[in-house]
């Protein structure tokens, strides 16, 4: 991105203007695709996808069980299609 500001653009101007754009990408610039002035995609360079983190999560969770991360049971483990080998007990 030069300039420091992603450029924004409505989808119709994208649609329309969608090879001069595309030349722009190729030269560095990035844009912010609008609907009705909202955000609703962005065109990037194909290498400067940017990669997605745990952290990009932050406040989407809202609750997590105490046992969300207990090993599961040689049931929950036949349930889930794991089978009794990766069961944290052993099949009877």
């Amino acid at each position: 991105m030069r300039g420091g500001r992603l450029k924004t653009v409505s989808v119709y101007e994208a649609k329309t203007h969608l090879s001069r754009l595309l030349s722009e990408v190729e030269g560095g610039e990035e844009f912010v695709i609008t609907r009705n002035g909202h955000p609703v995609g962005r065109l990037v360079p194909s290498g400067a996808v940017p990669a997605r983190s745990v952290a990009s999560l932050r406040g989407l969770v809202l609750f997590v069980a105490d046992d969300a991360f207990a090993p599961m049971d040689a049931g929950e483990a036949e349930e889930w299609g794991e089978g009794p080998l990766l069961a944290a007990e052993p099949s009877p």
